[in-house]
């Protein structure tokens, strides 16, 4: 591995933290006595800054360049994490923490990928690139593993875990402004713009691949969020102790499937893998209508293997597609992460109305529809 790539492999450790979002809503409903709804509006708000700000912070980037951008999504996401180790007083002062972090969050995810494009030696872009979501994965793997560690271990709350992500960016800071790396400049068409980006939705195939990642991320959000929910709620399992365990085996099942993907992939093509993972997406989200609570941490795993590599295909079928229109494509598909806003919210609406478990009626549509979008892409 290259010094250069060390602070960018940093950066998209801390984009991990961002799906914090998901168990931190469990938590937050305990501490502040939310109903379902109003706890969701922790994911909303986090993933909502993806739909504003990727566009902008893309235009952003190519006047102020890749390295700014990072250093002020990383800052953003300091800030965020930052404020609880002082106080967290209130679910409104929460969620500030929350739209900071999502901020910074959307802003890393804008720089990151072409950063690490920057730092990688000819022929290594997509190795190195899979390498970073797998690190990805245990920055969010941390999110939902450290409360149960800190309570279990040294009987210490949640809201004490924050000192830790905040050091960890502090010292991916420090690292991003000691290694410099050469960025290359954008050849082409030039950036992507509002104008150009809308326009491409009047195709059919873009259309519904923007959707798809859309309800994906939708779904992923109201998964990581609604599982030590249902898991209180159906078995009486505490979420600080071991609620967040079945999060925890989700994120994991998540990062493994993600590594065994790229594996996948060399033998069948893209279009038949997500076909398969949209089945097995199905089964584990049916596993949890199950009663049983041995049965639910099982799903749980079994949902993040089928989750672990559909946002990937979905954005690579697309890009594969249009390689001409790669970055309105690109702008796109990042704007549509804002289903991790609003999906949860519906899930959460579901659950006040029925049960917990009915609520996750919600992500299984979610996933029948890129099951749907699997099966006719030839169509399309």
């Amino acid at each position: 591995m290259r010094a250069k790539a060390i602070p960018i492999f940093l950066v998209f450790l801390i984009m991990g933290f961002g799906d914090a979002v998901g168990p931190f809503v469990g938590l937050a409903k305990e501490t502040f006595h939310l109903s379902n709804t109003v706890a969701q509006l922790i994911p909303f708000v986090g993933f909502l800054m993806f739909g504003l700000l990727s566009v902008p912070m893309g235009i952003f980037q190519d006047r102020k360049g890749k390295k700014t951008t990072l250093l002020l999504g990383l800052l953003l996401a300091f800030a965020g994490l930052t404020i609880p180790v002082f106080t967290i007083s209130s679910y409104l002062l929460f969620l500030v923490t929350i739209v900071l972090l999502g901020a910074g969050a959307a802003i890393l995810q804008v720089a990151g990928n072409p950063a690490m494009h920057d730092v990688s030696p000819e022929g290594s872009f997509s190795s190195n690139l899979s390498f970073a979501q797998f690190i990805k994965a245990i920055g969010s793997l941390s999110t939902a593993f450290l409360p149960v560690i800190f309570k279990k271990y040294f009987n210490l709350s949640w809201t004490e875990v924050f000192p830790v992500y905040s050091i960890t960016i502090l010292l991916t800071i420090v690292v991003l402004l000691l290694v410099h790396f050469d960025e290359k400049k954008n050849s082409g068409s030039g950036a992507a713009s509002f104008s150009s980006c809308l326009s491409l939705l009047k195709e059919p195939f873009v259309l519904w691949m923007v959707l798809g990642i859309f309800f994906y991320v939708g779904a992923e959000v109201s998964v990581s969020s609604g599982v030590p929910i249902y898991l209180r709620d159906r078995f009486g399992i505490d979420i600080q102790k071991s609620g967040l365990a079945g999060t925890g085996l989700f994120f994991l099942a998540l990062m493994t499937g993600r590594f065994l993907g790229g594996i996948i992939l060399r033998i069948i093509s893209p279009a038949v893998f997500l076909r398969i993972t949209s089945f097995i997406s199905v089964i584990g989200l049916l596993g949890l209508l199950i009663n049983n609570s041995f049965v639910s941490f099982v799903s749980a795993i079994i949902i993040g293997l089928g989750f672990a590599n559909i946002f990937p295909l979905i954005f690579s079928i697309a890009i594969d597609r249009m390689p001409n229109r790669s970055n309105e494509l690109s702008g796109l598909m990042v704007t549509a992460i804002l289903g991790g806003a609003l999906i949860p919210i519906v899930m959460g609406a579901v659950a006040d109305s029925t049960s917990s478990m009915i609520g996750f009626i919600v992500p299984l549509l979610c996933i029948f529809y890129i099951g749907w979008l699997s099966l006719n892409l030839r169509k399309l």
